[in-house]
């Protein structure tokens, strides 16, 4: 029969077990929170360095619109015009040697990348009547430009859908007169020349769309480095 000295000593290295195995576990528990910890702060400092990359890309492409920006300030850019192509101010001018009818005129045009010429002032008018008088055989050699009624008799626009602004109109003396003479269908398109210049600035005549004709193209000019 076990004394009541020995069964308190049994009892205490029962207690001291237990506590050990406690102490083991609760170590565990503690390895395994800090792993989790060391895993989140991995990821965050990867995202971290992630926006960091980002945002120096970013900054980097801000840079280089910024410096763009400041040689064009400088006077490092200018515009450009194609080969052939005539410019006045921010528009450059095609003058189309090949005889074509109205509409064909403005499809060659618009697959060199711009349309038939819109004449919005008189500048613009001053320009074109001295390069034509230069390039005008007779004063039947004419170019077409970018106006019409076809939709509507007497109602002229532009080939961007404007309505000509009539305080900018440069008829030549009894036009339009929509002539049936050569085509019943009446002149429902315009060209412009005089050889030799235009009184006035006043040169413009509508035709029959059918007529061939040269022609002017017009589109913006480009931004580029000089």
């Amino acid at each position: 029969m076990m004394s009541h000295t020995e069964g308190e000593a049994l009892d205490s290295q029962q207690h001291a077990v237990s506590k050990g195995g406690s102490k083991v576990t609760s170590e565990r528990v503690a390895l395994l929170v800090l792993s989790a910890l060391l895993v989140a702060a991995v990821i965050v400092i990867y995202r971290v360095s992630m926006v960091n990359m980002q945002t120096k890309e970013s900054l980097q492409m801000l840079k280089t619109k910024y410096e763009e920006v400041q040689r064009h300030l400088n006077g490092d850019s200018c515009l450009k015009c194609d080969k052939d192509w005539e410019q006045l101010r921010g528009n450059c001018y095609y003058f189309s040697m090949s005889y074509l009818s109205w509409e064909e005129s403005r499809r060659f045009c618009q697959i060199q990348g711009g349309d038939l010429v819109k004449i919005d002032s008189r500048d613009e008018q001053i320009f074109l009547t001295k390069e034509l008088s230069d390039k005008m055989n007779d004063k039947e050699d004419k170019f077409w430009i970018g106006l019409t009624d076809s939709k509507k008799e007497g109602e002229w626009f532009w080939v961007d859908d404007s309505p000509l602004n009539t305080s900018l109109s440069f008829w030549s003396k009894g036009e339009p007169d929509n002539w049936k003479q050569e085509n019943s269908e009446g002149e429902d398109c315009v060209r412009m020349g005089r050889n030799g210049g235009a009184k006035n600035l006043n040169s413009w005549f509508d035709k029959s769309c059918n007529k061939p004709h040269k022609s002017i193209c017009e589109k913006q000019a480009e931004t580029g480095l000089c």
